[in-house]
């Protein structure tokens, strides 16, 4: 017996449902709301990936806090632009979010039930597919769109239990997802302390110290300079090279968002190319050149440090400083693993300027302190933590694949589930 209604005109994202369920527009189980309210009656929400929830520290902040819209406990709010795919959820409690928003009430629906169905994969490409803009990071799908969507309606029955099996169920997932990630910051950290051992101390154990004179470093091999990056090399400042800037094709740059978004201290290539009129108002950096990030939005994203390893001239845009070193006197990656170094991220972590956003400038990395071996013990040093940092990196990209994995089940699992794939009943 066959307990499937076939793919109708409108409802290709679902497919085919069972029998005893229905096609619904949105409309029918949900009523926009869209008052206007104020931040101070109605406290701020924020729209995530994760759900709806208090508003965060880091978000851009209205100056009219009264030009907001009203959310209700187990309303269903979703942001409408395409740049944001994916940031919904059921609000847990009353309060208010910005106007890009769209704010349903749930009525003969389990709230849950359509929050599992909206965040499914297959929801978010056709919410996406019925909005409109001249621009992709501009488009947006209003509510007039949105609520001619057909979607699949079990009895409520149903999409009770459908709820607690998927409560359970994702639960699961979550929890061996949070000890694989718990596990990739032990060795992040496990690679952060190796490299801080070795770049203060050297290889050798039983070498005769001294003091640095500075209580945050200690003890450094006798034998070794005690000297200020500035000694070491110059600086200079990218350019402004903004997102709009960036072309499918023409000469090869870099941002600072591409730089604190890896972890990765050496690199060869990038993917992003601007025109020559950018070019012209760029700062060029060859092989060997050191890239510091200059703004973040935390401590930790200042500062941090790559090397350049390609063949090509690179463009450097705004917000990266570029360190061009002596190689005569210290080999670029051995200084980048130091630039990385506890240590150092300590001495730059004091020097951060900025609430909002934090700024550190080449002229307060140029004061940054540092113990500096012979050539020759630097090859030797690179050669160790190359070697075993490759050790670390390849057992946190198997941790990584094993979170995408389990991510990826979880989307299939959901959306099979509450289209009626996979029964639970």
């Amino acid at each position: 017996m066959n307990h499937e209604k076939p793919i109708i005109k409108n409802k290709e994202w679902i497919g085919r449902i069972p029998s005893d369920w229905d096609f619904v527009k949105i409309k029918e189980h949900f009523v926009e709301r869209n008052t206007k309210v104020d931040d101070i009656s109605f406290p701020p929400l924020s729209v995530s990936m994760g759900g709806v929830v208090d508003q965060m520290e880091n978000v851009s902040k209205s100056d009219n806090s009264g030009n907001r819209k009203l959310v209700k406990k187990n309303d269903f709010v979703i942001n409408s632009r395409s740049d944001r795919k994916g940031s919904s959820g059921i609000s847990p409690r009353d309060g208010s979010v910005s106007l890009i928003n769209i704010v349903l009430k749930p009525k003969n629906i389990n709230p849950k039930y359509s929050e599992y169905l909206f965040k499914s994969y297959y929801f978010k490409e056709e919410f996406f597919r019925n909005g409109k803009g001249i621009h992709f990071d501009l488009w947006s799908t209003r509510y007039e769109l949105m609520k001619q969507i057909f979607i699949p309606y079990p009895k409520i029955e149903e999409q009770n239990k459908i709820v607690e099996y998927l409560d359970n169920e994702t639960h699961q997932i979550e929890k061996l997802t949070k000890k694989i990630e718990q596990k990739i910051e032990l060795l992040k950290e496990q690679r952060t302390s190796l490299i801080n051992e070795v770049v203060t101390r050297g290889l050798n154990p039983d070498v005769e110290m001294k003091e640095s004179g500075i209580e945050w470093i200690g003890e450094i091999p006798s034998h070794w300079e005690f000297l200020r990056l500035n000694n070491l090399g110059r600086f200079s400042k990218g350019k402004g090279i903004t997102k709009d800037n960036i072309k499918e094709g023409g000469n090869r740059c870099i941002r600072c968002g591409e730089i604190y978004t890896t972890y990765e201290l050496r690199f060869n290539r990038t993917k992003s190319f601007i025109d020559d009129e950018t070019s012209d108002e760029s700062v060029l950096g060859s092989k060997g050149v050191l890239l510091f990030t200059g703004d973040g939005e935390s401590l930790e994203e200042i500062g941090k440090c790559v090397v350049y390893e390609g063949n090509e001239e690179l463009y450097v845009g705004g917000g990266i400083n570029i360190f061009t070193p002596k190689q005569d006197k210290v080999i670029p990656i051995y200084l980048s693993y130091v630039m990385n170094s506890e240590s150092v991220i300590y001495q730059k972590s004091r020097q951060g300027r900025g609430e909002i956003v934090v700024h550190i400038y080449s002229k307060q990395l140029k004061e940054i302190r540092l113990g500096l071996p012979p050539i020759l013990e630097q090859n030797k040093i690179v050669e160790y933590l190359d070697e075993q940092t490759k050790k670390i990196d390849k057992t946190i990209l198997i941790e990584e694949k094993k979170i995408k994995l389990l991510n990826e089940y979880k989307q299939s699992l959901i959306s099979e589930v509450v289209t009626g794939k996979k029964r639970v009943v």
